[in-house]
């Protein structure tokens, strides 16, 4: 267990808390901008369960402090690997440069299994009500999970489990 930063980022202080460090994430995932403690919470326990890597780009819509992580019942916080970057450009200079990074949007026309990820590459996600803005979507390989139904889009926590367990098995990163 090694100690998180301390920092501020545009009035919302992350504390510091002991947790966990994977030193050889199978993916790294990076949610930029969310806006929901629940959505981040439910990522974060999977990430948890996964040895993956969860970047957090601010600004978010919630504070990660001790009072909002108890009141949403994340008390497991400490279990999940967590970097925090105060901008999408400080999360690409912090990134390993060697591997991949892949976006997913509803936008996209390519369906997510066409997409080979490499153990330690990154996928990213956009805030819940906005997605990733156009620039993003367009400057990196950019995929989507198909939706038959009239429903607009999935959940981002569903989102994400569905991709990242997708590329673990790809990968065969399974225990089991």
């Amino acid at each position: 267990m090694n100690p998180c930063h301390s920092d501020s980022y545009k009035g919302h202080h992350v504390i510091e808390i002991e947790h966990r460090i994977v030193a050889a994430p199978h993916l790294h995932i990076c949610l930029c901008k969310t806006e929901t403690l629940a959505n981040t919470g439910n990522i974060a326990r999977l990430w948890g369960t996964t040895e993956v890597r969860l970047h957090l780009v601010h600004p978010l819509g919630f504070k990660v402090d001790d009072k909002h992580l108890k009141r949403a019942g994340l008390d497991y916080w400490q279990e999940v690997d967590i970097r925090h970057h105060q901008s999408f450009e400080s999360f690409l200079s912090d990134m390993d440069a060697s591997k991949t990074l892949f976006a997913f949007s509803r936008h996209a026309s390519e369906p997510y299994t066409n997409a080979r990820a490499g153990k330690g590459d990154y996928l990213l996600f956009g805030p819940e009500t906005r997605g990733l803005p156009s620039h993003i979507r367009h400057t990196y390989p950019c995929y989507a999970i198909p939706i038959w139904g009239n429903v607009r889009s999935l959940n981002l926590s569903t989102t994400v489990g569905i991709v990242t367990y997708h590329y673990l098995h790809q990968m065969g990163s399974s225990n089991w």
